[in-house]
């Protein structure tokens, strides 16, 4: 399976973006990840089919992960965007089943894709 993630930009603090992420193929969950600066990949948002999106808390309320399963398209729209949502964004994916508490794991997804810069100004 291979990402294609695209939709990063620079943005003013409390504007919107909207990423998204085409898959080649059908995988069972999608997750976003990002890494800022001198700071490890972390966990974002996540969607396992039969599931509801999970999110951390630093983006809950504002970010909103959907699929369409049909196009093998995964999006984060991101609203109320902070200087500190600065970083590179990269999709993630699973083809094989996990259960919920791991899908916060960067190391169950198999396949990422190349990362979008996300740049919030204050």
């Amino acid at each position: 399976v291979q990402l294609q993630a695209c939709g990063g930009g620079m943005v003013q603090a409390g504007g919107s973006l909207r990423l998204s992420c085409a898959a080649s193929g059908r995988t069972s969950t999608m997750a976003w990840f990002r890494q800022a600066p001198g700071q490890e990949r972390e966990f974002v948002a996540a969607w396992k089919s039969g599931s509801n999106a999970s999110y951390a808390e630093s983006v809950k309320g504002r970010f909103t992960f959907s699929r369409d399963n049909a196009q093998n398209m995964a999006y984060l729209q991101m609203t109320s965007l902070k200087p500190e949502d600065t970083a590179v964004y990269y999709c993630a994916a699973r083809v094989n089943r996990i259960v919920d508490t791991y899908v916060r794991n960067a190391k169950v997804y198999d396949y990422w894709g190349q990362g979008t810069e996300v740049t919030v100004s204050s």
